[in-house]
Protein backbone atom coordinates (compact mmCIF):
# COMPACT_ATOMS: atom_id res chain seq x y z
CA UNK A 1 0.00 0.00 0.00
CA UNK A 2 1.44 3.42 -0.89
CA UNK A 3 2.66 5.44 2.10
CA UNK A 4 1.00 8.68 0.96
CA UNK A 5 -2.57 7.57 1.63
CA UNK A 6 -4.00 10.02 4.16
CA UNK A 7 -7.67 9.89 3.20
CA UNK A 8 -10.13 7.71 1.32
CA UNK A 9 -9.70 9.78 -1.84
CA UNK A 10 -6.05 8.65 -2.01
CA UNK A 11 -7.00 5.01 -2.48
CA UNK A 12 -6.82 3.38 -5.89
CA UNK A 13 -10.01 3.41 -7.99
CA UNK A 14 -10.35 -0.32 -7.37
CA UNK A 15 -10.20 0.08 -3.59
CA UNK A 16 -12.49 3.11 -3.68
CA UNK A 17 -14.98 0.87 -5.45
CA UNK A 18 -14.58 -1.75 -2.71
CA UNK A 19 -15.44 0.91 -0.14
CA UNK A 20 -18.39 2.14 -2.18
CA UNK A 21 -19.78 -1.41 -1.98
CA UNK A 22 -19.85 -1.02 1.80
CA UNK A 23 -21.97 2.13 1.63
CA UNK A 24 -19.16 4.66 2.06
CA UNK A 25 -18.91 7.92 0.13
CA UNK A 26 -15.38 9.13 -0.59
CA UNK A 27 -16.55 12.73 -1.09
CA UNK A 28 -18.83 12.63 2.00
CA UNK A 29 -21.51 14.47 0.03
CA UNK A 30 -24.37 12.98 2.03
CA UNK A 31 -22.61 12.31 5.32
CA UNK A 32 -22.57 14.10 8.67
CA UNK A 33 -19.05 12.97 9.51
CA UNK A 34 -16.39 10.38 8.80
CA UNK A 35 -13.77 8.17 10.43
CA UNK A 36 -11.15 6.35 8.34
CA UNK A 37 -8.68 3.85 9.79
CA UNK A 38 -6.18 1.84 7.71
CA UNK A 39 -4.71 -1.10 9.63
CA UNK A 40 -3.76 0.59 12.94
CA UNK A 41 -3.34 4.09 11.53
CA UNK A 42 -6.15 6.64 11.85
CA UNK A 43 -6.08 8.61 8.61
CA UNK A 44 -9.14 10.84 8.66
CA UNK A 45 -11.64 12.21 11.18
CA UNK A 46 -14.36 14.68 10.27
CA UNK A 47 -17.42 15.96 12.12
CA UNK A 48 -19.69 18.04 9.91
CA UNK A 49 -22.81 18.50 12.01
CA UNK A 50 -23.37 20.42 15.21
CA UNK A 51 -24.11 18.15 18.14
CA UNK A 52 -22.42 15.09 16.59
CA UNK A 53 -18.84 14.49 17.74
CA UNK A 54 -16.31 12.12 16.20
CA UNK A 55 -13.02 11.31 17.93
CA UNK A 56 -10.38 8.64 17.99
CA UNK A 57 -10.67 6.51 21.13
CA UNK A 58 -7.31 7.71 22.46
CA UNK A 59 -8.17 11.40 21.96
CA UNK A 60 -11.63 11.00 23.47
CA UNK A 61 -10.23 9.32 26.59
CA UNK A 62 -7.79 12.20 27.03
CA UNK A 63 -10.50 14.82 26.47
CA UNK A 64 -13.28 13.34 28.62
CA UNK A 65 -12.47 11.81 32.00
CA UNK A 66 -16.01 10.43 32.26
CA UNK A 67 -15.62 8.32 29.11
CA UNK A 68 -13.68 5.67 31.01
CA UNK A 69 -16.98 4.79 32.74
CA UNK A 70 -18.26 3.54 29.37
CA UNK A 71 -15.16 1.50 28.56
CA UNK A 72 -15.82 -2.25 28.83
CA UNK A 73 -19.23 -1.66 30.43
CA UNK A 74 -21.39 -3.17 27.68
CA UNK A 75 -18.81 -5.71 26.50
CA UNK A 76 -16.80 -7.43 29.28
CA UNK A 77 -13.08 -7.36 28.55
CA UNK A 78 -12.82 -11.03 29.58
CA UNK A 79 -15.72 -12.18 27.38
CA UNK A 80 -13.39 -14.32 25.23
CA UNK A 81 -9.88 -14.42 23.79
CA UNK A 82 -10.71 -11.73 21.23
CA UNK A 83 -11.92 -9.14 23.75
CA UNK A 84 -8.94 -9.94 25.95
CA UNK A 85 -6.64 -9.34 22.98
CA UNK A 86 -8.14 -5.89 22.39
CA UNK A 87 -8.08 -5.03 26.10
CA UNK A 88 -4.37 -5.89 26.32
CA UNK A 89 -3.36 -3.39 23.63
CA UNK A 90 -1.37 -0.47 25.02
CA UNK A 91 -2.31 1.83 22.13
CA UNK A 92 -6.06 1.40 21.58
CA UNK A 93 -7.47 2.35 18.19
CA UNK A 94 -11.02 2.90 17.02
CA UNK A 95 -13.60 5.68 17.12
CA UNK A 96 -15.88 7.40 19.60
CA UNK A 97 -19.11 8.98 18.37
CA UNK A 98 -21.17 11.16 20.70
CA UNK A 99 -24.61 12.47 19.73
CA UNK A 100 -25.39 15.21 22.21
CA UNK A 101 -28.81 15.62 23.85
CA UNK A 102 -31.64 16.16 21.34
CA UNK A 103 -29.25 16.32 18.37
CA UNK A 104 -30.40 14.87 15.04
CA UNK A 105 -28.14 13.54 12.31
CA UNK A 106 -29.55 14.76 8.99
CA UNK A 107 -27.22 12.43 7.09
CA UNK A 108 -25.55 9.26 8.38
CA UNK A 109 -22.07 9.34 9.79
CA UNK A 110 -19.67 6.90 8.12
CA UNK A 111 -16.88 4.86 9.69
CA UNK A 112 -14.40 2.95 7.53
CA UNK A 113 -12.17 0.21 8.93
CA UNK A 114 -9.80 -0.84 6.14
CA UNK A 115 -7.41 -3.79 6.30
CA UNK A 116 -4.37 -3.39 4.04
CA UNK A 117 -1.01 -4.74 5.22
CA UNK A 118 -1.21 -5.70 8.88
CA UNK A 119 -1.93 -9.31 9.85
CA UNK A 120 -4.41 -8.29 12.58
CA UNK A 121 -6.44 -5.09 12.78
CA UNK A 122 -7.96 -4.38 16.19
CA UNK A 123 -10.37 -1.60 17.13
CA UNK A 124 -12.45 -0.55 20.12
CA UNK A 125 -15.39 1.71 19.26
CA UNK A 126 -17.81 3.54 21.54
CA UNK A 127 -21.10 5.11 20.44
CA UNK A 128 -23.09 7.31 22.83
CA UNK A 129 -26.50 8.78 21.99
CA UNK A 130 -27.60 11.11 24.76
CA UNK A 131 -31.22 11.75 25.76
CA UNK A 132 -33.47 12.41 22.76
CA UNK A 133 -30.66 12.17 20.19
CA UNK A 134 -31.00 10.52 16.79
CA UNK A 135 -27.91 9.01 15.18
CA UNK A 136 -27.36 6.98 12.01
CA UNK A 137 -24.04 5.26 11.37
CA UNK A 138 -22.78 3.36 8.33
CA UNK A 139 -19.81 1.14 9.18
CA UNK A 140 -18.02 0.02 6.04
CA UNK A 141 -15.48 -2.72 6.71
CA UNK A 142 -13.27 -3.94 3.87
CA UNK A 143 -9.87 -5.27 2.89
CA UNK A 144 -7.71 -3.93 0.09
CA UNK A 145 -7.85 -5.56 -3.33
CA UNK A 146 -4.29 -6.84 -2.89
CA UNK A 147 -4.73 -8.13 0.69
CA UNK A 148 -4.93 -11.91 0.68
CA UNK A 149 -4.86 -12.86 4.36
CA UNK A 150 -5.54 -11.18 7.68
CA UNK A 151 -7.88 -10.80 10.64
CA UNK A 152 -10.10 -8.05 12.01
CA UNK A 153 -11.09 -7.95 15.68
CA UNK A 154 -13.57 -5.23 16.56
CA UNK A 155 -15.19 -4.35 19.88
CA UNK A 156 -18.11 -1.91 19.74
CA UNK A 157 -20.09 -0.62 22.71
CA UNK A 158 -23.24 1.40 22.08
CA UNK A 159 -25.17 3.37 24.69
CA UNK A 160 -28.67 4.57 23.75
CA UNK A 161 -30.01 7.16 26.15
CA UNK A 162 -33.59 7.91 27.16
CA UNK A 163 -35.73 8.50 24.08
CA UNK A 164 -32.69 8.27 21.79
CA UNK A 165 -32.63 6.44 18.45
CA UNK A 166 -29.54 4.76 16.99
CA UNK A 167 -29.40 3.02 13.62
CA UNK A 168 -26.24 1.07 12.85
CA UNK A 169 -25.77 -0.31 9.34
CA UNK A 170 -22.68 -2.47 8.88
CA UNK A 171 -21.69 -3.71 5.42
CA UNK A 172 -18.74 -6.08 5.01
CA UNK A 173 -16.58 -6.54 1.90
CA UNK A 174 -13.63 -8.64 2.99
CA UNK A 175 -11.35 -10.95 1.03
CA UNK A 176 -11.58 -14.71 0.63
CA UNK A 177 -8.87 -15.40 3.24
CA UNK A 178 -9.89 -12.80 5.85
CA UNK A 179 -11.26 -13.82 9.27
CA UNK A 180 -13.45 -11.39 11.21
CA UNK A 181 -14.43 -11.37 14.88
CA UNK A 182 -16.76 -8.50 15.87
CA UNK A 183 -17.78 -8.30 19.52
CA UNK A 184 -20.50 -5.75 20.21
CA UNK A 185 -23.23 -4.91 22.69
CA UNK A 186 -25.76 -2.13 23.21
CA UNK A 187 -27.47 -0.85 26.33
CA UNK A 188 -30.82 0.83 25.64
CA UNK A 189 -32.59 3.09 28.14
CA UNK A 190 -36.27 4.08 28.51
CA UNK A 191 -38.07 4.67 25.19
CA UNK A 192 -34.77 4.22 23.37
CA UNK A 193 -34.51 2.44 20.01
CA UNK A 194 -31.54 0.48 18.67
CA UNK A 195 -31.74 -0.75 15.07
CA UNK A 196 -28.91 -2.89 13.70
CA UNK A 197 -28.55 -3.87 10.04
CA UNK A 198 -25.82 -6.27 8.93
CA UNK A 199 -24.98 -7.06 5.30
CA UNK A 200 -22.36 -9.52 4.03
CA UNK A 201 -22.66 -10.75 0.45
CA UNK A 202 -19.01 -11.10 -0.56
CA UNK A 203 -16.58 -14.00 0.01
CA UNK A 204 -14.83 -14.16 3.40
CA UNK A 205 -12.99 -16.96 5.16
CA UNK A 206 -14.73 -16.78 8.54
CA UNK A 207 -16.99 -14.46 10.51
CA UNK A 208 -18.03 -15.05 14.12
CA UNK A 209 -20.36 -12.53 15.73
CA UNK A 210 -23.35 -12.36 18.07
CA UNK A 211 -24.21 -8.75 19.01
CA UNK A 212 -26.25 -8.21 22.16
CA UNK A 213 -28.97 -5.64 22.89
CA UNK A 214 -29.65 -5.16 26.58
CA UNK A 215 -33.04 -3.47 26.75
CA UNK A 216 -32.86 -2.03 30.25
CA UNK A 217 -35.29 0.88 29.91
CA UNK A 218 -39.08 0.83 29.95
CA UNK A 219 -40.58 0.53 26.43
CA UNK A 220 -37.14 0.21 24.84
CA UNK A 221 -36.84 -1.42 21.41
CA UNK A 222 -34.15 -3.53 19.75
CA UNK A 223 -34.17 -4.80 16.16
CA UNK A 224 -31.56 -6.83 14.30
CA UNK A 225 -31.72 -7.39 10.54
CA UNK A 226 -29.12 -9.57 8.79
CA UNK A 227 -28.76 -10.30 5.08
CA UNK A 228 -25.94 -12.71 4.22
CA UNK A 229 -24.66 -14.87 1.37
CA UNK A 230 -22.06 -17.63 1.85
CA UNK A 231 -20.20 -18.74 -1.30
CA UNK A 232 -17.93 -21.83 -1.28
CA UNK A 233 -15.17 -21.49 1.31
CA UNK A 234 -17.04 -19.03 3.54
CA UNK A 235 -17.99 -19.91 7.11
CA UNK A 236 -20.45 -17.53 8.77
CA UNK A 237 -21.38 -18.08 12.43
CA UNK A 238 -23.80 -15.23 13.03
CA UNK A 239 -26.31 -14.45 15.71
CA UNK A 240 -28.00 -11.76 17.74
CA UNK A 241 -29.23 -11.62 21.31
CA UNK A 242 -31.91 -9.45 22.91
CA UNK A 243 -32.33 -9.32 26.67
CA UNK A 244 -35.70 -7.86 27.67
CA UNK A 245 -35.21 -6.69 31.25
CA UNK A 246 -37.68 -3.77 31.47
CA UNK A 247 -41.46 -3.55 31.18
CA UNK A 248 -42.70 -2.86 27.67
CA UNK A 249 -39.38 -3.80 26.05
CA UNK A 250 -39.62 -5.49 22.65
CA UNK A 251 -37.25 -7.04 20.13
CA UNK A 252 -37.23 -8.44 16.59
CA UNK A 253 -34.46 -10.56 15.10
CA UNK A 254 -34.68 -11.11 11.33
CA UNK A 255 -32.27 -13.02 9.07
CA UNK A 256 -32.21 -13.73 5.34
CA UNK A 257 -29.47 -16.23 4.49
CA UNK A 258 -28.36 -17.76 1.19
CA UNK A 259 -25.69 -20.38 0.64
CA UNK A 260 -24.14 -21.05 -2.74
CA UNK A 261 -21.78 -23.62 -1.23
CA UNK A 262 -20.67 -22.05 2.06
CA UNK A 263 -21.60 -22.73 5.68
CA UNK A 264 -23.99 -20.53 7.66
CA UNK A 265 -24.98 -20.86 11.30
CA UNK A 266 -27.80 -18.44 12.05
CA UNK A 267 -28.35 -18.02 15.78
CA UNK A 268 -30.92 -15.95 17.60
CA UNK A 269 -31.82 -15.63 21.26
CA UNK A 270 -34.47 -13.52 22.99
CA UNK A 271 -34.76 -13.60 26.77
CA UNK A 272 -37.98 -12.32 28.31
CA UNK A 273 -36.77 -11.43 31.79
CA UNK A 274 -39.66 -9.29 33.01
CA UNK A 275 -43.38 -8.74 32.46
CA UNK A 276 -45.05 -7.02 29.48
CA UNK A 277 -42.25 -7.88 27.06
CA UNK A 278 -42.44 -9.13 23.49
CA UNK A 279 -40.00 -10.67 21.06
CA UNK A 280 -39.93 -12.47 17.72
CA UNK A 281 -37.23 -14.27 15.72
CA UNK A 282 -37.49 -14.95 12.00
CA UNK A 283 -34.87 -16.83 9.98
CA UNK A 284 -35.33 -17.78 6.34
CA UNK A 285 -32.67 -19.51 4.29
CA UNK A 286 -32.21 -20.51 0.66
CA UNK A 287 -29.83 -23.28 -0.43
CA UNK A 288 -28.97 -22.50 -4.06
CA UNK A 289 -26.06 -24.96 -4.27
CA UNK A 290 -25.00 -27.69 -1.87
CA UNK A 291 -23.96 -25.98 1.35
CA UNK A 292 -25.19 -25.65 4.92
CA UNK A 293 -27.63 -23.37 6.69
CA UNK A 294 -28.10 -24.23 10.35
CA UNK A 295 -30.79 -22.11 11.99
CA UNK A 296 -30.79 -22.02 15.80
CA UNK A 297 -33.58 -19.74 17.09
CA UNK A 298 -34.02 -19.70 20.87
CA UNK A 299 -36.60 -18.03 23.07
CA UNK A 300 -36.38 -18.03 26.85
CA UNK A 301 -39.25 -16.81 28.98
CA UNK A 302 -38.65 -16.26 32.69
CA UNK A 303 -41.92 -14.62 33.80
CA UNK A 304 -45.65 -15.09 33.19
CA UNK A 305 -46.34 -11.99 31.12
CA UNK A 306 -43.80 -12.28 28.31
CA UNK A 307 -44.71 -13.11 24.69
CA UNK A 308 -41.96 -14.69 22.62
CA UNK A 309 -42.10 -16.49 19.28
CA UNK A 310 -39.85 -17.75 16.51
CA UNK A 311 -40.04 -19.19 13.02
CA UNK A 312 -37.37 -20.67 10.80
CA UNK A 313 -37.43 -22.10 7.28
CA UNK A 314 -34.64 -23.44 5.09
CA UNK A 315 -35.07 -24.81 1.59
CA UNK A 316 -34.80 -24.25 -2.12
CA UNK A 317 -36.61 -22.02 -4.59
CA UNK A 318 -39.96 -23.58 -5.43
CA UNK A 319 -40.07 -24.80 -9.01
CA UNK A 320 -43.60 -23.49 -9.46
CA UNK A 321 -42.40 -19.96 -8.66
CA UNK A 322 -39.81 -20.15 -11.44
CA UNK A 323 -42.32 -21.63 -13.87
CA UNK A 324 -44.84 -18.90 -13.07
CA UNK A 325 -42.36 -16.16 -13.96
CA UNK A 326 -41.26 -18.07 -17.06
CA UNK A 327 -44.89 -18.19 -18.16
CA UNK A 328 -44.81 -14.38 -18.02
CA UNK A 329 -41.94 -14.22 -20.49
CA UNK A 330 -38.81 -14.44 -18.32
CA UNK A 331 -36.14 -17.01 -19.05
CA UNK A 332 -35.16 -19.38 -16.23
CA UNK A 333 -32.00 -17.49 -15.22
CA UNK A 334 -33.77 -14.14 -14.98
CA UNK A 335 -36.73 -15.73 -13.17
CA UNK A 336 -34.40 -17.29 -10.59
CA UNK A 337 -32.53 -14.00 -10.06
CA UNK A 338 -35.84 -12.17 -9.62
CA UNK A 339 -36.96 -14.58 -6.90
CA UNK A 340 -33.63 -14.30 -5.08
CA UNK A 341 -33.79 -10.52 -5.29
CA UNK A 342 -37.27 -10.54 -3.77
CA UNK A 343 -36.09 -12.87 -0.99
CA UNK A 344 -33.28 -10.49 -0.02
CA UNK A 345 -35.13 -7.22 -0.64
CA UNK A 346 -36.55 -6.67 2.83
CA UNK A 347 -38.12 -3.33 3.70
CA UNK A 348 -36.99 -2.34 7.18
CA UNK A 349 -39.44 -0.28 9.22
CA UNK A 350 -38.05 3.00 10.47
CA UNK A 351 -34.94 2.90 8.28
CA UNK A 352 -34.02 6.26 6.71
CA UNK A 353 -34.18 6.28 2.92
CA UNK A 354 -30.46 6.92 2.50
CA UNK A 355 -29.65 3.77 4.51
CA UNK A 356 -32.18 1.66 2.63
CA UNK A 357 -30.49 2.87 -0.56
CA UNK A 358 -27.14 1.52 0.68
CA UNK A 359 -28.68 -1.88 1.45
CA UNK A 360 -30.32 -1.93 -1.99
CA UNK A 361 -26.96 -1.08 -3.58
CA UNK A 362 -25.30 -4.01 -1.79
CA UNK A 363 -28.00 -6.35 -3.09
CA UNK A 364 -27.56 -4.89 -6.59
CA UNK A 365 -23.82 -5.61 -6.45
CA UNK A 366 -24.43 -9.20 -5.36
CA UNK A 367 -26.98 -9.68 -8.13
CA UNK A 368 -24.56 -8.40 -10.78
CA UNK A 369 -21.94 -10.82 -9.48
CA UNK A 370 -24.43 -13.66 -9.88
CA UNK A 371 -25.10 -13.98 -6.14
Amino acid sequence: MPEDIDKMADLSPEDQDRLARTGLEVDMKNRSGSFFQVDQEIKEIASLQEGIEVHSLADALRKYDWLSDYLWKAVPKDKDKYTRYVAEQEDPRGFVVIARENSRSVYPLQACLFLAKTSVQHVHNIVIAEKGAELHIISGCASASYTKKGSHIGVTECYVGEGAHVTSTMIHNWGEEISVFPRSASIVQENGVFLSNYICMQPVRRIEMAPIARLEGKNSVGRFNSIVIAPPGSYLDLGSVAQLSAEGASAELMTRAITTGGHIISRGLIEGQTRRTKGHIECKGLILKDGTIHAIPEIKGEVVDTELSHEAAVGKIAREEIEYLMSRGLDEEVATATIIRGFLDVRIDGLPGVLQDQIDAAIDAAEKAGF
